[in-house]
């Protein structure tokens, strides 16, 4: 579909406010200030991992964040001590929603933490309201577990999964 991956840096992640994202509740999605915090907060650790700024034809229409995990007391007990990755701030212009874009980039980002970092599972967190990335996570390989964290149902990929929609 023509988009681009670029790396997300503190020069370009300004261009995150131009992502159209007006049709997705404030509870969804973090915005843009999180957004820098987190990678601020992964370069300072030195977490492994890829953060993207996605465009296309030169404008910014998302961004996607795929690194190194750090375990938390509402993640599958499973992961307790084990190596993983967290997929955060994974958001698309609205105009590129329900097109395959986002199964797209996901599974290139995926595959790209992957051939850099090793595999490992994934971790995520949809909100309890939010059906639409709930049937996307779980068409593309994703499992919905028990545990919640706040509003948010956590959700695992197994390094091996084969999502649906691929």
């Amino acid at each position: 579909m023509d988009f681009t991956l670029e790396n997300l840096t503190f020069r370009n992640c300004s261009k995150a406010y131009e992502i159209d994202r007006s049709d997705i509740p404030e509870a969804f999605v973090d915005d843009v200030p999180v957004l820098i915090a987190t990678l601020k907060f992964g370069f300072e650790n030195k977490l492994k991992g890829h953060a993207f700024l996605i465009t296309k034809n030169g404008r910014a229409v998302g961004t996607i964040l795929l690194g190194e995990g750090l375990y938390c007391d509402t993640d599958p007990k499973e992961l307790m001590n084990k190596p993983f990755y967290r997929l955060v701030f994974f958001v698309l212009d609205r105009k590129f929603r329900g097109k395959g874009a986002g199964s797209e980039i996901l599974e290139k980002t995926i595959k790209k933490v992957y051939e850099d970092f090793g595999k490992r599972p994934i971790v995520l967190g949809v909100h309890k309201d939010n059906e639409k990335a709930e049937r996307f996570y779980l068409r593309n390989g994703f499992t919905r577990t028990s545990c919640m964290d706040g509003d948010d149902c956590i959700f695992i990929r197994a390094e091996n999964s084969i999502p649906l929609s691929g």
